[in-house]
């Protein structure tokens, strides 16, 4: 029992972060249909201005520079997410290959820049005393950095469904992504709606990348290793939903530890990757499918 008990709190927690990384992709994927393939690119951003903020601050304020990090990271990527929709997105609308290959090339660049101001080597992201140690219930220890993405993904999550469902704003985002012609019709201006959207989906990234900063060595690769999963959640999840991505981080996130837990990682890459191929094979629409009122 306190093996599966572990294991399930391993799986919660890599589900988090995989749903972190993957909310900005659902918003800049699955309503813009953007293939974009700097998103992990982003998330290295959020983690790299965490350790510029570190290096700023941690002996002015040793318990609060990771606190400041987070929205310091968005306001970043958020940034960085704006110029690249005005200089290259906005030109490749309705035109996914294209968007891919520049996205790529935009990604290559981000990196070899990162090498350049940061080195080669990985930098480290200490943890403030708040969240160093843990939960400490029998034998099981719940550490507090994992506790702290939890609820960090949970209060992301409930903000970007604010945005998407409640707020003025959403609501003109969905209708430019759902038929953008009668939104202009309307009078929405779909190009202010375009960037910020992008840069809102970054910007989101740039938390991931802040909480990713926690568990381990910061590179110019760190956003590599969750792209691939954070595509597969948008997709299995259905494009452009919310619950579904939610869903869909959880089926990748937990089979991938419990596949893990009983054979090796490579296998469980392969057990996730043959999981998802499966799923859509019967139902490639995704879990959820978004309406739309184009017609066909």
């Amino acid at each position: 029992m306190e093996q599966f008990i572990n294991t399930f709190f391993n799986g919660m927690s890599l589900t988090s972060i995989i749903l972190l990384a993957s909310l900005g992709l659902s918003i800049t994927f699955g309503l813009m249909r953007v293939i974009n393939m700097a998103h992990g690119e982003f998330i290295m951003i959020g983690a790299y201005t965490t350790y510029v903020v570190q290096t700023l601050l941690q002996s002015l304020l040793p318990n609060l520079y990771y606190i400041l990090a987070i929205p310091v990271a968005f306001i970043v990527a958020f940034i960085f997410g704006s110029i690249l929709e005005k200089l290259v997105i906005s030109r490749l609308y309705g035109r996914e290959i294209d968007s891919l290959l520049a996205t790529f090339g935009v990604s290559l660049i981000l990196q070899q820049a990162a090498r350049t101001i940061f080195g080669s080597q990985g930098v480290n992201v200490k943890s403030p005393s708040f969240l160093s140690g843990g939960v400490n219930i029998g034998n099981l220890t719940f550490s507090y950095n994992r506790l702290f993405i939890i609820f960090l993904v949970l209060f992301c999550l409930a903000g970007v469904w604010w945005v998407m469902y409640r707020s003025p704003f959403g609501k003109q985002m969905r209708a430019v992504m759902q038929n953008r012609a009668m939104a202009q019709c309307m009078g929405i201006n779909s190009r202010r709606v375009d960037n910020l959207t992008f840069a809102i989906g970054s910007g989101i990234a740039g938390i991931a990348g802040c909480s990713i900063a926690l568990l381990g060595s910061v590179d110019s690769t760190v956003g590599q290793s969750y792209i691939v999963n954070a595509f597969m959640v948008v997709v299995l999840g259905g494009v452009g939903n919310l619950k579904g991505s939610v869903i869909g981080a959880m089926i990748i996130g937990f089979a991938s530890i419990f596949a893990e837990n009983y054979t090796s990682a490579t296998m469980a890459k392969a057990i996730v990757l043959f999981i998802v191929i499966l799923f859509l094979q019967k139902r490639p629409q995704g879990l959820f499918v978004t309406r739309t009122r184009d017609l066909d």
